[in-house]
């Protein structure tokens, strides 16, 4: 197919490059404005019962991540103990927000999961499934929110791609993800046991009711994360805050730069600096990225360090669990 269609992937270079000069130009325009000495202030006048209710909904984030791949387990069909599953779970996520999906996501949890004797084709299963997960939790809760009208874009807004600077277009764009959610319910239903095939891979949709789970545990993991945000900024709406940070994730990810430095904070300055200063944003996102990747980051690593050091298992699980 590369083969064949060259420009493909030359159009994708051209967009993926073109996107970077855009977020590069709004970085440099936010830095021109931003009074740094502001942003020092901010983060200094911040409450320690702030700080206190930040941590605990990033641990009540992270916990309930967990639970991503205990459904994989089911899924899978691997018999891992609940707690080893949990740990596993807890620094594979932490590292991939951290150094990335491919690296931390996939890296960490196909090297973790081989030391407990989860068969490679299992432990893609676990992959794909919490992958899966988490976006299809994303379309559901950014869809909601987006045809709600919860953000609308301010009339300076640079991006105007396909509508996508105005209310409206942020209304279509809401209606579309719901429909990819309800289309991936519908998918479950209809295809629930069949094994699909694709380029000598197989897999297979979930049963309805994990699916329902998927969606309740991303949707519910995606608002505690736009709830910490919220904590630093309490001067605007709750569900603004979360569907800017959902905006940014995506911009994020397919800018490909570890932790998304920079984007995240481009993102919000586009969005709601006609609302909040610059500084008091860049504070907010400071102290939020200190809660929710420097904190659990130190504790993943010095896990993944006992991890490492352990005995590894005399034995390789047996059992297959049938979903």
């Amino acid at each position: 197919m590369k083969h064949r269609r060259p420009w493909v992937a030359r159009a994708k270079r051209v967009a993926f490059i073109a996107f970077l000069c855009g977020v590069t130009w709004l970085l440099w325009r936010a830095a021109q404005s931003i009074d740094w000495r502001e942003v020092v202030a901010t983060l200094r006048n911040l409450e320690p019962h702030t700080l206190a209710i930040a941590l605990a909904l990033t641990a009540a984030s992270f916990l309930l991540y967990t639970g991503y791949d205990l459904a994989a387990r089911r899924y899978a069909g691997h018999d891992v103990p609940t707690l080893r599953v949990m740990w596993i779970s807890f620094i594979a996520y932490t590292f991939a927000l951290n150094i990335g999906a491919a690296v931390g996501g996939a890296g960490f949890r196909l090297r973790m999961y081989a030391r407990e004797g989860v068969p490679l084709g299992r432990i893609t299963r676990v992959i794909g499934f919490c992958v899966a997960t988490n976006w299809i939790g994303y379309f559901l809760l950014a869809g909601a929110l987006f045809a709600s009208g919860a953000i609308v874009p301010p009339p300076d807004f640079p991006i105007h791609v396909f509508g996508l600077g105005s209310g409206a277009g942020m209304r279509v764009l809401g209606v579309v993800l719901l429909a990819i959610a309800a289309a991936y319910l519908i998918a479950c239903h209809v295809t629930h046991g069949r094994v699909f095939h694709v380029r000598g891979h197989h897999f297979r949709f979930p049963s309805v009711r994990l699916a329902l789970l998927q969606l309740a545990m991303a949707t519910t993991n995606w608002t505690l994360m736009g709830l910490v945000v919220a904590c630093f900024l309490p001067q605007v709406g709750d569900a603004t805050v979360i569907a800017a940070l959902l905006l940014a994730a995506v911009a994020s990810a397919i800018a490909h730069i570890p932790a998304g430095i920079g984007v995240a904070e481009a993102v919000f300055i586009a969005l709601l600096g006609h609302r909040v200063p610059a500084p008091q944003l860049i504070g907010a996102l400071l102290a939020y990225r200190a809660c929710y990747y420097l904190a659990p980051l130190a504790a993943a690593t010095l896990a993944y360090a006992a991890l490492e050091f352990r005995r590894r298992p005399t034995s390789t699980p047996a059992s297959v669990a049938k979903q």
